[in-house]
């Protein structure tokens, strides 16, 4: 484990997560659907992500998701985000591995950044929305 870790973890480019603003067909509803996007051309591996949602006086459950494999050019799909969690910074850990060395990014939606006005273009996807910080 310890041969794994660098002394120093390279920046993370062209992997990001997503809220997309999506129509759900099932509920008749528009949605804040959050992606993990990886935009590179090679594969992310062991790919581990913690999210959760806090505040001052608030913190939601946290979710934790681990995909084998997440093949270039590809997303995939973490979670819907709820009204009520838009009220508190929304915070995405995403550790995994790329060409075998260990990469860790913190993704923040601070609360009430997510707004329908605010939306464009986003990367890999036909869905527009919002990239986290």
């Amino acid at each position: 484990m310890k041969k794994d870790i660098d002394n120093h973890i390279p920046e993370v480019e062209h992997v990001y997560v997503v809220a997309a603003f999506e129509y759900n067909s099932i509920f008749k509803v528009e949605e804040w659907t959050i992606y993990l996007v990886n935009d590179t051309t090679e594969a992310l591996e062991t790919v581990l992500v913690v999210s959760k949602g806090e505040s001052k006086t608030k913190t939601t459950s946290v979710l934790r998701k681990k995909l084998e494999v997440l093949p270039a050019k590809s997303i995939a799909k973490l979670e819907f985000l709820h009204e009520d969690v838009l009220e508190v910074d929304n915070i995405f850990q995403v550790t995994y591995f790329l060409n075998g060395k260990l990469m860790h990014k913190d993704f923040k939606f601070p609360k009430y950044s997510l707004k329908s006005k605010d939306i464009k273009a986003l990367p890999l996807l036909t869905s527009k929305g919002i990239i986290a910080e």
